[in-house]
């Protein structure tokens, strides 16, 4: 019964995330219809501009960048390795961060969006929709909490978990507006393409680790 609800729950993420990117992808790229929706959001975000605002701003796209998350990752697997004594957890934690890079810039090359020319607060060159900082902030922080929660014994500990990665992905998307480097369609795109892209790997991991359950089980019961 437990494996049956969290398989239903699984295909209704994933059809969720699936239909909101489609529908960006709609809007964005066919329609283009979006275009005051993100003028009107650029516009008031970048409403706040302050010199301090702008530093914290370039810290937390700083951390969302492939370079700063990879030490992360690196720390984050050093613990689960030692202090956990997870290794299948390390494999799909590596998996999800450099592959959803890659799904990003296939995405990109596929849309071919410019970036806005605004008000820019830092150069950067390249593709906006979908947008990678958001993309990888999502799936790294969403896959924490997923490896972390079942880890954490009490109610009080897993709201923390949830609202410390919510929060950090939701200003890593934030920063890229601010900056002016971004869409905020981009970053909404960017959320669904990758709440899809996660969905699917860790339906996978929790297959593999069924199966590995089951085997296990057989092979106890052989064993009596």
């Amino acid at each position: 019964m437990i494996h049956k609800k969290h398989s239903t729950g699984a295909l209704i993420t994933g059809l969720v995330t699936l239909f909101g990117f489609s529908i960006m992808v709609t809007f964005v790229v066919v329609n283009q219809d979006i275009t005051n929706f993100d003028r009107t959001v650029i516009a008031f975000i970048q409403g706040f501009e302050t010199s301090t605002l702008t530093s914290i701003m370039k810290f937390f796209t700083f951390i969302g960048s492939f370079s700063a998350m990879l030490v992360i990752v690196l720390l984050t697997s050093l613990f689960l390795y030692v202090v956990m004594k997870h290794r299948a957890e390390i494999i799909l934690l590596w998996s999800v961060v450099i592959s959803t890079p890659i799904l990003n810039w296939i995405l990109k090359q596929i849309f071919h969006r410019a970036r806005p020319e605004l008000h820019r607060l830092i150069d950067i060159g390249g593709y906006s929709f979908p947008s990678g900082h958001a993309m990888s902030a999502f799936a790294f922080y969403g896959i924490l909490a997923f490896l972390l929660w079942r880890h954490i014994p009490n109610r009080t500990g897993r709201t923390i978990l949830i609202l410390f990665s919510s929060l950090f992905i939701v200003l890593i998307g934030i920063s890229r507006v601010y900056l002016g480097v971004h869409y905020p369609s981009d970053i909404i795109g960017g959320y669904f393409a990758s709440g899809f892209w996660l969905t699917i790997a860790v339906g996978l991991f929790q297959k593999y680790k069924d199966k590995h359950f089951e085997k296990n089980q057989t092979t106890g019961r052989e064993g009596l």
